[in-house]
């Protein structure tokens, strides 16, 4: 099977070592930037091509672009005569459906979203990586959705299939858990940056916690990872946060307490326990700002 790739960042170049040691055949690229091109030929020697070659030659087009240029590139491939029948075109968005590159529906072209679940920092990593991350699929047709299980078996990845039409919804997922999380720890560091304490240092004593609770949430699940004063039903050390902290940061840490809170409790349920009801009222009453952060 020959594929094509417009577009030569970390996602294209990684995707197209991958399928190449999985046996199938990288004709070309297509890319407009000449420094990131120079990049993927230090890893794979191949060719710059026209559009119109690689829609002759391809069965895969892989459209590895930033994703506000998927619509313009599947715009550019559709304009092309003399497409391959049967051939599909791929484009590896969280956040945009498949059919945003079906810009003409009689093309004898398939459709299909393949999104990594994972944050790939540069090329080696994406491939050291790759084996059994998740990909989002959904495309087209059951078929094309099942051409797109079997390249993710062949990447080492495990296919999740999605619904296009809550795509945005599965993309904000990924969001809180790869870019928000970076965000946290920036908050986490700012309390203790008010508590005396210079960032690299604090984000030197975080990095081991962080650790522990992914390794606990890998090994434990939800809501058994969950640990600290919520969890224990502690409304004074709670109390005590809120108080101390600056005002701006109340409303993240509040809103944060009720997610661990709705965790407490079907943790509870799990051990066959319960709150104290003192303890949730005192916690439910903190968490959404009716005026216990005095209580001590």
């Amino acid at each position: 099977m020959k594929f094509g790739i417009i577009g030569t960042g970390v996602v294209g170049t990684s995707l197209a070592i991958l399928l190449e040691k999985a046996g199938l055949e990288c004709i070309g690229v297509h890319t407009r930037g000449k420094r990131s091109y120079d990049h993927f030929r230090r890893y794979l020697p191949k060719e710059q091509l026209g559009l119109k070659q690689l829609v002759m030659e391809s069965d895969l087009i892989f459209i590895t672009t930033q994703d506000c240029n998927i619509e313009d590139a599947a715009a550019r491939l559709s304009q092309e005569k003399d497409i391959k029948p049967g051939q599909i075109w791929i484009h590896c968005s969280g956040s945009l459906p498949s059919g945003v590159m079906c810009q003409d529906p009689v093309l004898p072209v398939g459709y299909l979203s393949l999104h990594p679940l994972q944050a790939f920092a540069n090329i080696d990593v994406a491939v050291s990586v790759m084996k059994g991350t998740y990909f989002g699929i959904e495309g087209s047709s059951p078929e094309v959705e099942r051409q797109g299980e079997e390249l993710v078996m062949l990447l080492g990845g495990i296919p999740l299939k999605i619904n296009p039409a809550k795509k945005s919804l599965y993309h904000a997922g990924a969001v809180v858990v790869s870019n928000y999380l970076v965000s946290l720890v920036l908050l986490a560091v700012k309390l203790f940056e008010q508590a005396g304490i210079e960032r690299k240092d604090a984000l030197a004593a975080l990095l081991p916690l962080l650790a522990g609770s992914c390794r606990n949430i890998g090994k434990l699940g939800l809501p058994g990872a969950l640990t600290g004063p919520i969890a224990r039903g502690d409304a004074e050390v709670v109390a005590r946060h809120l108080q101390s902290m600056p005002e701006e940061i109340r409303t993240v840490y509040r809103e944060l307490g009720k997610l661990a809170l709705e965790l407490g409790l079907e943790k509870k349920l799990w051990d066959r326990a319960s709150y104290r009801p003192e303890d949730l009222n005192d916690l439910e009453e903190l968490l959404n700002d009716l005026g216990k952060e005095t209580k001590q």
